[in-house]
């Protein structure tokens, strides 16, 4: 389990805690959880079915990146609760960007009670980039009122940047035989 914290240039109005985890990752599945604590007025997108769509972090999205030790390169993953979702591959630093084809798509699903909500995915291992990886979690969270929070490992700039290098903290083993 890892805890996000909130930049603070962008603080949120409820929310008082993200905590993000890999819950299973085998040869067919990468499973990841958010958790977020004071979710009350958490923005949840409306359904839109299973697809590729861009600029999900508009609204409330969830990402994880993904980069090969010693690789300047890496994979970044937006994933909706409205179930929308897409996949970059980068070459360097916000270089080179295109999308990353998956053998299918993530599974997404969002539980919001009046407290707490929980955002469990699953992405199919086959579309990752081999391990180990280095992986940064994020979210950005909107809330009643378009305020918008950005959740991040760490932040290490004035304005939030999901791209730094920095933010690739935890590791991530070969998956586990199925």
């Amino acid at each position: 389990m890892a805890e996000l914290t909130c930049h603070p240039a962008h603080p949120s109005l409820l929310v008082r805690s993200i905590e993000t985890r890999v819950i299973g990752f085998d040869a067919s599945w990468l499973r990841v959880r958010w958790r977020i604590l004071g979710a009350g007025k958490v923005v949840v997108p409306p359904f839109a079915g299973k697809g590729r769509a861009d600029d999900l972090w508009q609204t409330t999205c969830f990402e994880l990146f993904l980069r090969q030790p010693e690789s300047r390169g890496y994979t970044e993953f937006n994933l909706s609760p409205s179930e929308r979702w897409n996949a970059y591959d980068f070459s360097g630093r916000r270089e080179g960007m295109v999308e990353r084809p998956l053998p299918r798509e993530p599974e997404c699903a969002m539980r919001k009670g009046s407290d707490i909500a929980v955002f469990d995915a699953a992405i199919p291992a086959a579309g990752l980039p081999q391990a180990p990886l280095r992986c940064g979690f994020t979210a950005v969270i909107e809330e009643e009122g378009g305020v918008k929070s950005y959740w991040s490992l760490t932040h290490s700039a004035d304005a939030p940047d999901f791209h730094d290098p920095a933010c690739f903290t935890l590791e991530l083993a070969a998956p586990t035989a199925s």
